[in-house]
């Protein structure tokens, strides 16, 4: 007899009011697709898990942990989505542990992050520009990425060179951990003479990097330097997650899913 599970794997957050519009609203797109598995949730950030369990008493299990209790329980067939945004250290160490289970169960899969094919990068695009407010002449979106230190964080100067090519020449993207940096970005706004600046998160939520070294007061905030800079700033702390139609493309992912066997 089949017992389905429907593992959907985030890197996870601490602040719940962002947790329930992000990570919560895709799991709940996502299981509203599959009414025949059972759903359970995994985080990536130990750090994360750690703090909800001392601080809130919450519980979240790692995407082992999960698994080996799915197995002891007599699952035959789990799906597992990724909500990470990108292919980058979270998601490798996320198929590595995964595919430690690729005997375990009939059938095991695993769906990409957010921007992994070229038609992800135009139709996210498409998406998140009707979410902002239409730029004006004199004013500029600039993106805060997360950016790492593994190669995949050429994704964000290929997402910028996207927004650029579909036609948004005041739109850029940012980092926080990699390349490109503000520092990188400010000269492009100085020489373009823009008033106005609107900083946004491109994160799936709008969690600690978005509220402290976006939108803060603190002196070395995205904000105050910009504003420092003699820029007007105005931002939108709203997660990636919040978008019906982001929630739809991790679905398609999920839907197009591989088995681990060979990935």
């Amino acid at each position: 007899m089949e017992k389905k599970a429907l593992l959907v794997i985030s890197f996870g957050t601490s602040y719940a009011e962002t947790r329930e519009k992000t990570i919560g609203a895709t799991e709940k797109h996502l299981q509203k697709a599959y009414p025949d598995h059972d759903f359970y949730r995994a985080f990536t950030s130990r750090m994360i898990i750690n703090k909800l369990k001392k601080r809130d008493n919450i519980i979240v299990d790692l995407p082992a942990e999960v698994l080996k209790k799915l197995k002891a329980a007599g699952y035959t067939h789990v799906q597992c989505q990724t909500t990470h945004i990108i292919n980058g250290h979270e998601y490798e160490i996320t198929l590595k542990e995964i595919k430690a289970f690729e005997n375990n169960f009939e059938s095991l899969t695993l769906g990409r992050p957010l921007l992994t094919t070229v038609e992800d990068y135009e139709a996210t695009v498409d998406i998140v520009m009707k979410q902002i407010p239409k730029l004006k002449k004199g004013e500029a979106l600039v993106y805060m990425g997360h950016g790492t230190d593994h190669h995949a964080n050429a994704t964000y100067p290929c997402l910028d060179y996207m927004f650029k090519m579909k036609g948004y020449e005041d739109v850029y993207v940012g980092t926080v951990e990699g390349f490109p940096e503000l520092e990188n970005i400010i000269p492009l706004l100085q020489e373009k003479k823009y008033k106005k600046i609107y900083l946004a998160p491109f994160m799936l939520v709008a969690g600690d990097h978005a509220i402290n070294d976006m939108a803060s007061d603190e002196e070395d905030s995205w904000k105050t330097v910009l504003e420092d800079e003699r820029f007007k700033v105005e931002c939108i702390l709203k997660g990636l997650g919040e978008y019906p139609d982001i929630q739809n493309m991790f679905l398609e992912h999920l839907k197009k899913a591989q088995p681990v066997t060979g990935m």
